[in-house]
């Protein structure tokens, strides 16, 4: 396997300083502080997972629509939001995870990368910062996050409007049809779709996503309607 190309510290520190920008953050935590082990503020709902038949690792589950309103995250749950790309579609989910993070007081950080070089160097700037959760955005960072996401474990990520192809057990998807980006040497199938990233589907992609990562369903691929 591959190991990521992460930046020593001296640099990493430097590179965070400037290529982090701070969107918002709910609590005012400048997470310096300790930080307990979120949960999420409520449950699921019937119909999220069919609890009598779990689902593989790996494998694509389908939730009833709305049964994820209820898995919200605890107020200052800190998100790194990895993007790459000025796409309309990277723009319209980078603007879906803003929203939430601004309607649930999450406390949330932006990390950017502007060119390919980037890639691998930021995704470790977002760990560096030791989020509760990483969001990705973006089909440019799909297979640099293969690349790196296995070495660190103990890291949650969320990548929405599209999935890894062989994801570990820390990286879950929120996808539908007309995403499915998988990374290039997959590449897009016949159903991708730009016009099906909506606001209203990113939206509910960022929280039917997120609420399963609070409830320890991760490694999985979050599909919706």
């Amino acid at each position: 396997m591959r190991r990521s190309r992460l930046l020593p510290a001296g640099m990493l520190a430097v590179a965070v300083a400037t290529a982090v920008l701070v969107s918002g953050c709910g609590s005012g935590d400048d997470w310096s502080r300790p930080h307990a082990k979120p949960t999420a503020a409520g449950t699921l709902g019937p119909g999220f997972l069919d609890a009598a038949a779990p689902p593989a690792p790996e494998s694509t589950i389908t939730p009833r629509p709305g049964s994820w309103d209820e898995g919200r995250p605890p107020e200052g749950y800190r998100v790194v939001l990895l993007t790459a790309g000025d796409d309309p579609q990277t723009k319209t989910l980078v603007n879906a995870v803003t929203k939430w993070a601004e309607e649930e007081h999450v406390s949330l950080k932006t990390v950017t990368a502007t060119r390919p070089d980037q890639f691998i160097a930021r995704i470790g700037q977002a760990i560096e910062l030791g989020p509760d959760l990483v969001i990705s955005a973006g089909n440019d960072l799909v297979d640099p996050l293969a690349l790196v996401t296995a070495n660190h474990l103990d890291q949650q990520f969320l990548v929405v409007g599209a999935e890894l192809a062989e994801p570990t057990a820390n990286v879950t998807a929120a996808d539908w049809t007309g995403a499915s980006f998988r990374g290039e040497g997959l590449g897009m199938s016949s159903t991708y779709d730009a016009a099906t990233f909506t606001p209203e589907r990113a939206g509910r992609a960022v929280r039917a996503g997120v609420a399963a990562v609070l409830n320890g369903l991760t490694g999985f691929v979050i599909w919706l309607d």
